[in-house]
């Protein structure tokens, strides 16, 4: 077992157990009352200086492992680990993913438009502090993830940016993926990995474009260095404490899979427009 894995199943085991009108969002009633969910889940009344949101679609095997190493970051944030509130955008998951948002204090927030960018949307919608990051629920985050976010944001010339990312295991079609995907991004000038934007801004780009259905968060985030530069504010393409990025796709699909399955989409779906939905959003075929 690699090193990287190992990281994820050692957090694992560490478990204590108006962009588009047509987003409906239900609040769920333990998190109506604010007061009330921060009364369950131990956080104090003090200012929140950054939301983390995380887009929920049957996550229930990689939540908890995720939860796990955000937990272990606000325990590491220098400003206090009740400054961080962690907020689970439920996308009409239909396993036990609500249930451990809830026991683990997150607030959850229920977004019935099935959509990566509405989920996104959603909990930024509810979202009470100044700086916004966005997490899929099968990445592990950096220990010092939330440090190295706010010293990038303290001094107010940061628009936004990215932590950056690697792969919880490589072999030989993953780091050629790897190394492809690095290229693209740099060219794009773009990154992932936990994703993290000034709340204010967020606002003003109008959030994530709920029209479409993948490659959201690469428009995202070149709609947010565009606003920074007219803004004369920079956009930080890495913190340098990359997110560990869950391999699932590949253990499924082949690690070379990227490289054929374009090859493959005429003859299996028949469409792109079926191939992006049974990609992403069919509970039997997603990845």
């Amino acid at each position: 077992m690699g090193t990287k894995r190992a990281w994820r199943c050692a957090l694992h085991q560490s478990a204590i157990g108006q962009q588009q009108t047509d987003t409906i969002l239900v609040i769920t009633a333990r998190c109506v009352d604010y007061e009330g969910i921060s009364a369950k889940a131990g956080l104090s009344c003090c200012m929140i200086r950054i939301s983390v949101v995380i887009p929920a679609f049957n996550e229930q095997d990689y939540l908890p492992s995720l939860l796990d190493s955000i937990e272990q970051a606000r325990a590491s944030y220098t400003g206090g680990r009740d400054a961080i509130e962690v907020i689970v955008a439920n996308n009409q998951s239909t396993d036990a993913t609500e249930s451990i948002a809830l026991e683990r204090g997150c607030r959850v927030v229920s977004v019935e438009k099935r959509s990566i960018a509405a989920a996104r949307n959603g909990g930024a919608n509810i979202a009470t502090g100044n700086v916004l990051c966005f997490v899929d629920a099968d990445l592990v985050i950096h220990p010092q993830s939330f440090n190295a976010i706010d010293s990038a944001m303290s001094d107010g010339q940061i628009c936004g940016g990215a932590t950056g990312w690697q792969l919880e295991r490589y072999s030989v079609g993953l780091r050629a993926t790897a190394m492809l995907m690095l290229c693209l991004t740099r060219l794009a000038g773009v990154n992932t990995g936990m994703v993290f934007c000034q709340a204010d801004i967020f606002k003003e780009i109008g959030g994530y474009n709920e029209n479409k259905k993948y490659a959201e968060d690469v428009e995202f985030f070149r709609a947010m260095r565009k606003f920074g530069k007219k803004k004369r504010l920079k956009t930080l393409l890495s913190t340098k404490t990359p997110a560990i990025v869950s391999t699932r796709k590949f253990d499924k699909h082949g690690d070379w899979h990227m490289f054929w399955m374009f090859l493959w989409i005429p003859f299996r779906y028949g469409s792109y427009k079926k191939w992006i939905h049974a990609y992403w959003y069919d509970e039997n075929e997603r990845f």
